[in-house]
C-alpha cells in the first residue's frame, strides 16, 4: 500500500496491488455478499449511480453509515458518499475506488476525501480512517484469495 499525504494531506489515498484479475476485484467491490466479508454489511447496496444504501457498523454501539452511489464506471470506478450517522456533527466524505489492470493482477486505488484537517478532530478522524483502510484492504486481499473465478 502506498500513501502520499504530500499530494493531498486532507485525503486518505492508498494503493494496493492484488494478484487477481480486475473482474474479480470489481466483484469484491460491488457484490454485497462479498463486500460484507471484507468491509461491512450493507442494506440496499447496488453499484448504480444514485442508489442509496446503508452500511451497518458491526461494532458496539451498532450504528449506520448512510451512503449514496455518486458514479459508476463498471469494472473501473465506484464512487460513493459516506456519512457516519453516529457522529455528533456528521461529516460527508467521498470514497472513490479505481480498479486498474496491472501486469498479471490489479492495482486498486482508494481515495477518501472531505476531511477538514484544520479541525483537530477531523484530522484525527482522517488519520484513524487511513489506519483502518489499511486493515480493510488487507482483509480484501484475503477475500480475493478465496473468490472462485
Amino acid at each position: 500500500m502506498i500513501a502520499d499525504v504530500a499530494m493531498n494531506p486532507a485525503a486518505v489515498e492508498l494503493g494496493s496491488f492484488f494478484p487477481h484479475l480486475p473482474d474479480v476485484v470489481w466483484r469484491a467491490l460491488t457484490e454485497p455478499h462479498l463486500l460484507e466479508r471484507w468491509l461491512m454489511p450493507s442494506i440496499g447496496f447496488v453499484a448504480s449511480a444514485g442508489a442509496q444504501f446503508t452500511f451497518v457498523i458491526p461494532i458496539q454501539p451498532v450504528g449506520d453509515i448512510s451512503c449514496k452511489v455518486l458514479a459508476v464506471r463498471p469494472g473501473e470506478r465506484l464512487i460513493f458518499s459516506w456519512v457516519d450517522l453516529r457522529a455528533e456533527n456528521p461529516a460527508r466524505w467521498v470514497v472513490d475506488w479505481m480498479v486498474q489492470p496491472h501486469g498479471r493482477g490489479t492495482r486498486l486505488l482508494l481515495m477518501q476525501t472531505g476531511f477538514d484537517i484544520n479541525d483537530r478532530r477531523q484530522k484525527m478522524v482522517r488519520n484513524a480512517m487511513e489506519r483502518n483502510w489499511k486493515v480493510v484492504l488487507s482483509r480484501l486481499g484475503e477475500v480475493l484469495d478465496r473468490i472462485e473465478t
